[in-house]
């Protein structure tokens, strides 16, 4: 007998089929005829894919400048696993690893390269916060939180510093097994170019469709050249939305040039999730519809293309064997004004309504879920 058994959920390839669920684990998918401890029938209009991972969130809770709850960015909107960007440094990130032990969400971390994370807005400017060995420590202990590392290479974060801390970033990278390493990206100095030449593969651009002066496109709206060629030895792209960090006409002009993201997130923390633009992962998920991609290539980008970048080997696929996290939406065509950081309002005319995850093979409804009842059978 399974523990739990989904019929008539609806895949993104618009198949309806039955999903079974044993020991936190996905047993089954297709047609199901054995029973279960709990049954839960679909209508044929709920959507389910594998559990949404939202790479780029801001959920530590002590942090003075981006902080949050982790379940309220995370199983309350449909994620059933978030990834913090460098809120905490060596100092802190054993703090932060006790306080989500108890979430429902499922919360793993990038570790800021300097040691304090971020508490202010400069950790970078002094490159004695740069401590190797407190980072190699930090790494030993928690192999299982620690995904990989997080350099914020902006001007306002490095000062007079310049690239120097990412070098230090991808020595601190190679000298730890070459774990995967994000790059925020923003105002310049330094410059976007020296950034991408020191990028190779499986590294991740971050806020990849800012609209600052120094993004990914040149005046003339083609792709800078040192972007392609990272690109071409398998830098990644990450949206990271952010409060300032996301065009609608920088996205536009490279999604129509086929410059599509690998992974979509929301770089959520309470202020922007409270005032938008951000709002949710779900809410960020919606603007992509109106940038031209489908929806199969929206739900890869925050499953298998996620699982993929961090190395969450049991995460990101419907399929048998993998870790039983699911996210179960609909899709309204209402249509609704979706903003993003520089000002720009679209008319978006559909959106994600998560109303139910599993996490973990347990079931629990989101906020939506709860109001609209929907799962009360």
């Amino acid at each position: 007998m399974f523990d739990l058994i989904i019929r008539r959920a609806r895949l993104v390839d618009d198949r309806l089929v039955d999903i079974a669920i044993q020991d936190g684990k996905i047993a089954a998918v297709g047609e199901i005829n054995g029973e279960a401890k709990q049954e839960k029938v679909l209508d044929g209009t709920v959507w389910v894919s594998a559990g949404w991972i939202d790479s780029h969130v801001h959920c530590y809770p002590k942090s003075p400048v981006y902080h949050d709850e982790a379940d309220r960015v995370g199983v309350a909107t449909g994620v059933t696993t978030v990834v913090d960007a460098g809120s905490t440094g060596a100092l802190d990130i054993d703090d932060f690893y006790q306080l989500t032990r108890t979430a429902e969400t499922q919360v793993y971390a990038l570790l800021n390269i300097a040691r304090t994370g971020i508490v202010t807005q400069n950790e970078l400017a002094d490159l004695s916060q740069i401590d190797r060995p407190a980072i190699k420590a930090a790494l030993q202990r928690l192999p299982g939180f620690i995904l990989g590392i997080k350099a914020r290479i902006s001007s306002s974060v490095v000062e007079k510093n310049g690239v120097k801390p990412l070098a230090l970033a991808k020595e601190i990278q190679q000298e730890n097994g070459g774990l995967p390493l994000m790059v925020h990206i923003g105002n310049n100095p330094p410059n976007l170019d020296d950034i991408a030449e020191l990028l190779g593969a499986g590294d991740i651009i971050t806020h990849c469709y800012n609209g600052k002066p120094n993004r990914i496109l040149t005046p003339a709206g083609e792709l800078r050249q040192s972007v392609q060629a990272a690109m071409q030895r398998g830098v990644r792209l990450d949206v990271g939305h952010g409060s300032a960090s996301f065009s609608f006409a920088v996205a536009r002009q490279a999604i129509a040039q086929g410059i599509l993201p690998n992974t979509i997130s929301s770089d959520i923390y309470c202020r922007n999730r409270i005032d938008g633009p951000v709002k949710s992962l779900a809410h960020v998920m919606s603007k992509f519809f109106s940038l031209g991609m489908t929806l199969p290539q929206i739900i890869d980008c925050v499953t298998c293309n996620a699982a993929q970048g961090l190395r969450l080997q049991s995460k990101g696929r419907l399929e048998p064997g993998f870790d039983a996290d699911l996210t179960l939406f609909t899709l309204s065509d209402e249509p609704h004004p979706l903003l993003d950081s520089e000002g720009e309002s679209v008319l978006g005319h559909q959106h994600f309504t998560p109303l139910a995850v599993v996490v973990a093979g347990q079931w629990k409804l989101t906020d939506k879920g709860k109001i609209n009842h929907v799962f009360d059978l």
